[in-house]
């Protein structure tokens, strides 16, 4: 589940190497994880072009056609560049090359039944350009399966961004740890399967360098899943509270609040304008209606002390009113998500948000779109299409001292310790009105069971994207809720709960 970014990735080569295991030995293994991928996907007797460039990616390109031929595949090399441009490791694995070697021209792929990329690996940060450019769109044109060595060629290892051009793969061969260019897109689209080889660098280097990037998957917040005692009560697992917009905007409250009822917690309140009182209680059962409409009005209410959670933001309205119920919930100690028009009511003045979280202990999560997280956050939010989300991410959580959560296919938590988790398993017919609101309540759920901030977000990612699995296409927002059930037996099945 640890995500390297680049630079922990060659200090792990380097620890590795200083521990005594050679830089061949680990390309070696690149390589032969590398041929083995190749020779899953064609016949044996189908021809497989290698495409090295002038790095260790190419080194391991060179051992994979090496291997492949070893193998009695036929197989013939295209390198861009020259030859004795190669140094080092890279160079050594050429040398034991004997096939055929051709210059890197997009002519040169001839007609094979797959193509190995080892043009480029993780640590591409430069535009791809002239011939480059023009071999990475011959092997996508050629319409044959595509092998990456470590990541698709044209694909920056940290951010996932294209840099002009990039191969569609089918498999991507990596090596040690995922890079968050597997996870995040328009990275992870160009992946295909991503298999994660072991090359002989000791667990003990992994433990040295402490990464703190993670795929968002259970393993990651295992510990801080809330599961109800035989012995528990509804009281125990907290009550959250929704507060709901006007007469006219009332069912983003209410999707909220069933998200957080099925996401676990025991208790769930609608607090809501007088004058849309009757509304949200005609629509609820099991979730509970109560007037409050003033900041004053929602400090007194929460001077109760079981109410744990709070969720402020869809359909609230933007303005004056909701920037003060936020200040409210903050300043009465409250665990508390913060959603949509919360957000953006701080847009003029994020300074005072971020100081009222400051200024609390109880755990506070921002959940952001593109746009509002853009809004809110824009001395470090950037239009550059390179620019890395999940770093922009954690300077959001450093900067408001709350657990930050950017929504979308490749949704990115962030705490403000550091710790930032990617999530891969989004279905594309998430993205439908209110579905966010679902995601809201559901973190409401896990912080008032006493999941941390950090972990709460991330359990909740995670089950609303295997909700939206569990429902299908043609999900509205409103199925989210009812499969939640379905999502917990899988994990207590996973984690071997008795139910």
């Amino acid at each position: 589940m640890q995500v390297l970014t680049t630079a922990e990735m060659a200090e792990a080569d380097r620890r590795a190497i200083a521990g005594g295991v050679s830089g061949f030995a680990l390309m070696t293994r690149a390589g032969m994880a590398v041929a083995e991928a190749a020779a899953d996907l064609v016949a044996e007797d189908g021809l497989i072009v290698v495409v090295a460039g002038g790095g260790n990616n190419g080194g391991d390109g060179f051992v994979a056609a090496a291997e492949l031929e070893a193998w009695g595949r036929p197989v013939r090399v295209v390198l861009l560049g020259a030859p004795e441009a190669l140094s080092g490791d890279a160079a050594l694995a050429a040398r034991q090359w004997r096939g055929p070697l051709l210059p890197g021209e997009a002519a040169s792929l001839g007609r094979p039944a797959l193509i190995v990329d080892a043009l480029f690996g993780a640590g591409l940060n430069r535009t791809v350009k002239d011939g480059a450019r023009a071999l990475i769109e011959a092997i996508n044109a050629a319409g044959v399966p595509v092998v990456a060595v470590d990541l698709p060629s044209g694909v920056n290892g940290d951010s996932g961004a294209v840099m002009g051009a990039a191969v569609q793969a089918t498999e991507t061969v990596t090596f040690f740890r995922r890079k968050p260019g597997h996870l995040l897109l328009p990275g992870r689209a160009r992946c295909g399967r991503v298999r994660v080889a072991d090359i002989g660098i000791p667990d003990a280097v992994l433990e040295a360098i402490a990464p703190a990037t993670f795929e968002n998957v259970p393993d990651l917040w295992a510990h801080a899943f809330p599961v109800p005692g035989v012995e528990g009560h509804k009281y125990a697992r907290g009550h959250a509270v929704v507060l709901s917009g006007g007469v006219a905007a009332t069912g983003a409250a209410r999707l909220a609040a069933r998200g957080a009822l099925r996401g676990g917690a025991g208790l769930v309140t609608v607090l809501s304008p007088p004058a849309a009182l009757t509304v949200n209680a005609a629509a609820l059962t099991a979730i509970m209606v109560r007037p409050v409409d003033t900041a004053d009005e929602l400090t007194e209410v929460l001077q109760d002390r079981r109410l744990n959670a709070c969720v402020i933001g869809p359909g609230a309205g933007i303005g004056l009113r909701t920037r003060a119920l936020v200040l409210a919930a903050l300043a009465a100690g409250r665990h508390t998500v913060l959603d949509a028009d919360a957000l953006t009511s701080f847009t003029d003045r994020p300074d005072d948000l971020f100081e009222a979280i400051r200024s609390g202990d109880a755990d506070v999560v921002l959940t952001p779109h593109q746009g509002e997280f853009s809004r809110l956050f824009s001395e470090m939010d950037t239009k550059h299409p390179f620019k890395s989300k999940l770093e922009r991410v954690r300077a959001a959580a450093v900067r408001s001292n709350a657990v930050v959560l950017l929504k979308g296919p490749d949704t990115v938590v962030a705490a403000p310790d550091g710790r930032a988790a990617i999530a891969a398993n989004a279905p594309p017919w998430l993205a439908t009105a209110g579905s966010g609101d679902v995601l809201s309540g559901m973190i409401a759920a896990m912080l008032a069971q006493g999941a941390p901030g950090f972990e709460a977000a991330c359990i909740a990612v995670w089950m609303h994207g295997e909700a939206g699995r569990e429902a299908g296409p043609g999900l509205i927002a409103e199925d989210l809720p009812e499969v939640l059930p379905a999502v917990l037996r899988r994990l207590y099945d996973l984690f071997e709960v008795d139910y």
